[in-house]
């Protein structure tokens, strides 16, 4: 496993790049692109793609057909600008249950469901944050954790994913 430090300055500019590079094509087809992964794996490493319907198209879920045809299209793309030195798989795949919330309009869309926030720094000496997502607003959501709200900052924190019951 990569120590934290390490991927901070490797992996993400990485993955901020691609996220930039792939965004557009793939919101071009119609979906949210959630997240994208790199791992490295023996000679190679696995670029894996999280994608989501938009929001207002929520109700269905992703299908193989929906991954194959980001799969294409991405394809293509990194086939042009070869972002990626090196040998990789590349997997498309819905964010699943526990799905990551990274931007606003994530955690908008999730209100009222269960979650999982990780900050960056701690606030009162806690960094973890489990319990029922109320709101959000000027940037800040507000979990309720054992019936007490926790206004966490957004730009604080270090990862959040649904926490399914």
């Amino acid at each position: 496993m990569v120590p934290f430090f390490v991927w901070l300055q490797v992996y993400r500019p990485m993955r901020d790049a691609l996220m930039r590079l792939l965004e557009p094509p793939i919101e071009a087809l119609g979906y949210e692109l959630v997240d994208i992964e790199f791992a490295q794996a023996g000679r190679g490493g696995v670029l894996r793609i999280y994608i989501d319907r938009r929001a207002a198209d929520s109700g269905a879920g992703i299908t193989v057909d929906d991954c194959a045809r980001v799969s294409h299209q991405v394809s293509q793309v990194l086939e042009t600008e070869d972002p990626i030195k090196g040998h990789y798989t590349l997997e498309v795949s819905s964010p699943g249950f526990d799905r990551i919330l990274r931007t606003r309009a994530h955690f908008e869309r999730f209100v009222g469901a269960r979650v999982l926030a990780e900050l960056k720094l701690p606030i009162d000496g806690r960094r973890r944050f489990a319990g029922s997502l109320k709101s959000v607003s000027d940037d800040v959501i507000v979990v309720d954790v054992d019936g007490r709200e926790c206004r966490l900052p957004i730009e604080r924190i270090q990862k959040a994913r649904l926490k399914p019951v």
